[in-house]
Parts: structure tokens; C-alpha cells; sequence
């Protein structure tokens, strides 16, 4: 969004106690619209509700002459139509919803990588603002704002009883202009007051590091600059030591990365892949399922790689991390994906009219898997430690994931991987009382672990 707050659904407030569900962001895939709208229901449908669509509409029309009549105050009418489309459209799933103009700016702005603001990654639940993330490098980091903080006031001002687009709405701002956040934070006994000065903001979605003779691969969100950022961080990396031998792989960092456009996520995956497919998107219709295949080409050639992912890892990620895993072509390693597996699109209404965000599709990986609500595991599962995050990341994946949310699709595999699921979380869960009883032995079988997940290398 325009004041660097990206807004996804959902909602809780701040203890342990506190069932904790986040809706990470979407794919976008902007498709025209038409405004004739086509109304058909069948005889089954109309007996199951007893109503037919037609009644249902003049219920609808007599309920908001009701309301612009004897409601106890003047209301605005449209903000009340707008207000039921929205509520339709939430009840579908936590993905999809209506969206203001403003809204539709501000995601074609996220999706540029470039918007002006905060830098924060928010949700809702139960009535507070909760930060998913701080974005890298943004006023917000810099001022310490951390994932998982309960975001209570804005200027003094309670945001209990905001829906999430408005207090949204109310960080955004001019550039250089301060706003006084106050957070409450798990360990902490008093909020915090924490003050951030708005700043356009220009995200470098990826990052290219070398840690020790690795190259680490560093994608924060899958946006239009996404694949530029990889393939140059690479090559400039590759030119300084002047061949790429002189590196032992790549470690591709997906760890609390939330997602972003579909297309983009089968670029990165199509920039590791020489063939086969990537990802299968499925809609309503048989028909319109689309394959999308690599081409040949492989940026690392043919190095080994590993894919570091955690709870926070949703949507293009487990793309990514999907097809790399099924074709064998990378190791992944951390904790069990988001579970994210559904696609949204965004339709315009026309001017003025804003538009819909609406789960058009799911998705599969090479393997025939959905991922929709179950996630990636990874072949080498280890939690997060001796980082500033790794707290909030080991409660990531002490159950917040997309089956979690009201109203999430369910699973619907081609395959069944929940036997495979049951035996990694049981030798995960020996790996780790060994890990306390013998590290050396543990790393030994993590080693193995990975030998075997590219044995095909």
C-alpha cells in the first residue's frame, strides 16, 4: 500500500495464550472485467436456501431501504453497498474481499516495489493491528518495530473498533512526516511508544550475500524487481571471484517471506530449473488449468542448493520451494511452510468503482501437491535459533498457518503426502532429543538427510 503497510486479513491480541492467525499476501493476476453481471442458480441451489437469487436481491434491496429510512443516524450509501459486497466476499475465504481505488493504487504500487510510508507487513485480529513483519531497511525496522508486535494506538488514537483499511489509512501520510506508534510486545510489561518518520519506500525485494564460501540468496517478497535483483546479485558475485566454482552453492532464504506475484515466482523457480514443470494452477474449470514449464538454463549451474523456509514462508515461497523440492534440485531446510496454496486475482470494477480480490484458483507442484493447508515440509527440519527473530519465528510454526483461518479452502491433493508428513515430524521430533543428547550424531543424519534428498544431482 501506499504508506508502506502491506495490508493481509485477518485477526488476536497479545499473550501466549492467544491463538495466533495471520493472512499472508497474495498473488496478483490483473484480468479485465466486464460490468454485466450474469445471475444463474439452479433448481437444487433455490430449494437449499429456500430462497431464489432473485429473492434474495429483493432482500437485499428492502433491508437497505430499511436501513436508509429508520437507521438511527444519516447514513452513506454507498459505504453501506460497499460494506456488503465486502462482507459477501468474506465469506468465501480469508483471501478474498473488495477493494477501494485506493486500494487497487496502492497494489499496483506493491507489486512495483516502490510505495511510500512505514514499511511494516500488518494484519488484524480480534480488533488490534499485529505486524506480520518489518520490512528490511524501512523507518519501521530502524525504529525496532518487530514481528509479532500489537500495534494498540496511532497518535494517541485507539485503533479497537478500525477495520484494518482504516487504520491502515491512518499511517499513511506525507513524506517526513512522524506518527507515534504504541506496541505492545510479548515480555514486555508497559507498551512502548515508538515514534517513525514516513519515508518513500523502495524495497530491494532480493539480496545476494556471500557467507562464507556459500552464496546466500536473500528474496523478502516476490515483486516485478524480484528476479532482476537475484540474477544480478549472482552474476556480480560470480565476476568478483571469477568463476562460479569458487562457491560451494546457494542458500536461497525464503524464511518469513509472504508471498507476492505468481508470475514472478515461476520466473525464480524457472532461473534454478533446466526442465520440467514448476507449478500447475487450477481454477474452477478443468479447462483453464495452465502448466507452466522450465526453460533451459540454470543461474547456479548445476551447484547444489538449500532453501531455508519457516512458518512465515506463504505463497509464491512455497512455489518456489515446492518445485525446487520435488525436482530434487535444492534441499530445504527449517520448519513447515505457511500452507498457502490458493491464487487471487485482481478485477477491476471500472472507475471509481474499485475492484475485487478474489481466490480464482489453487495451486500444485510438480508432484501433483496442494500446498493449501498444509504447506512444505522440509527435508531437514530445524527451528529458527540465536537470532532476533527466532522467538517470534519458532511461533510461526507452533501453529499459525493457513488451515488456521476462518474459512480457509481446504486440501485438495492429488496426492496424499500425509503419510510422508507423519514419518518427517517423527524422525523430527527424534532428531531433536538427540540434538540435546548427541549434536555431532544429529548432524551426522541431517547430513545424510541431505545427501539423499539430491541424490539425483
Amino acid at each position: 500500500m501506499d504508506c508502506g503497510v502491506v495490508n493481509s486479513q485477518n485477526s488476536i491480541t497479545g499473550s501466549k495464550a492467544m491463538k495466533k492467525i495471520v493472512s499472508i499476501v497474495f498473488f496478483t493476476a490483473t484480468i479485465a472485467s466486464s460490468s454485466v453481471w450474469l445471475i444463474s442458480t439452479s433448481k437444487a441451489q433455490e430449494e437449499e436456501s429456500g430462497l431464489s437469487v432473485y429473492e434474495l436481491l429483493d432482500l437485499f434491496s428492502e433491508t437497505l431501504q430499511t436501513v436508509r429510512t429508520r437507521y438511527v443516524e444519516p447514513i452513506d450509501e454507498s459505504e453501506l453497498i460497499k460494506g456488503a459486497v465486502q462482507g459477501m466476499l468474506t465469506t468465501l475465504d480469508p483471501h478474498s474481499s473488495y477493494m477501494s481505488s485506493e486500494q487497487m493504487q496502492a497494489t499496483q504500487e506493491q507489486s512495483s516495489g516502490e510505495f511510500g510510508g512505514l514499511g511494516i507487513e500488518v494484519t488484524m485480529e480480534n480488533g488490534w493491528v499485529k505486524v506480520v513483519s518489518p520490512i528490511d531497511d524501512t523507518p519501521a525496522a530502524k525504529a525496532g518495530i518487530q514481528a509479532g508486535d500489537y500495534i494498540t494506538e496511532l497518535n494517541g488514537e485507539n485503533v479497537l473498533g478500525l477495520t484494518l483499511d482504516e487504520a491502515v489509512k491512518k499511517m499513511r501520510g506525507p513524506v517526513g512526516s512522524d506518527i507515534l506508534l504504541t506496541v505492545v510486545r510479548e515480555g514486555e510489561e508497559d507498551p512502548l511508544e515508538i515514534s517513525i518518520t514516513r519515508a518513500v519506500i523502495t524495497i530491494a525485494s532480493a539480496e545476494v550475500r556471500q557467507e562464507a564460501d556459500a552464496l546466500v540468496v536473500r528474496i523478502k517478497t516476490f515483486n516485478q524487481q524480484t528476479l532482476g535483483n537475484v540474477t544480478e546479485g549472482i552474476k556480480e558475485h560470480i565476476e568478483e571471484v571469477g568463476n562460479i566454482d569458487e562457491f560451494s552453492g546457494i542458500i536461497l532464504d525464503l524464511r518469513n517471506n509472504p508471498g507476492g506475484l505468481l508470475t514472478t515466482a515461476i520466473a525464480v523457480s524457472d532461473a534454478f530449473l533446466d526442465q520440467g514443470d514448476i507449478v500447475s494452477v487450477r481454477g474452477r474449470d478443468v479447462d483453464s488449468t495452465q502448466n507452466y514449464i522450465a526453460e533451459q538454463g540454470d543461474l547456479a549451474e548445476g551447484k547444489p542448493m538449500i532453501v531455508l523456509i519457516n512458518g512465515g514462508s506463504a505463497s509464491a515461497s512455497e512455489i518456489v520451494a515446492g518445485a525446487l523440492q520435488d525436482h530434487k534440485r535444492a534441499v530445504v531446510v527449517g520448519t513447515k511452510s505457511f500452507g498457502k496454496g490458493s491464487v487471487q486475482s485482481i478485477i477491476d470494477l471500472g472507475e471509481d468503482k474499485g475492484g475485487l480480490r478474489l481466490t480464482t484458483a489453487r495451486y500444485y507442484t510438480p508432484s501433483g501437491r496442494s500446498i493449501q493447508a498444509q504447506g512444505i515440509v522440509p527435508d531437514i527440519q530445524i527451528k529458527g535459533a540465536n537470532s532476533p527473530t527466532a522467538e517470534v519465528e519458532e511461533d510461526l510454526d507452533l501453529g499459525l498457518s493457513e488451515s488456521d483461518l476462518p474459512g480457509s479452502l481446504e486440501n485438495d491433493s492429488i496426492i496424499n503426502s500425509e503419510t510422508d508428513e507423519e514419518r518427517v515430524v517423527a524422525m523430527q521430533e527424534f532428531i531433536e532429543s538427540l540434538r540435546r543428547r548427541d549434536p555431532q550424531m544429529a548432524h551426522a543424519i541431517d547430513m545424510l538427510s541431505a545427501i539423499n534428498a539430491i541424490e539425483n544431482f
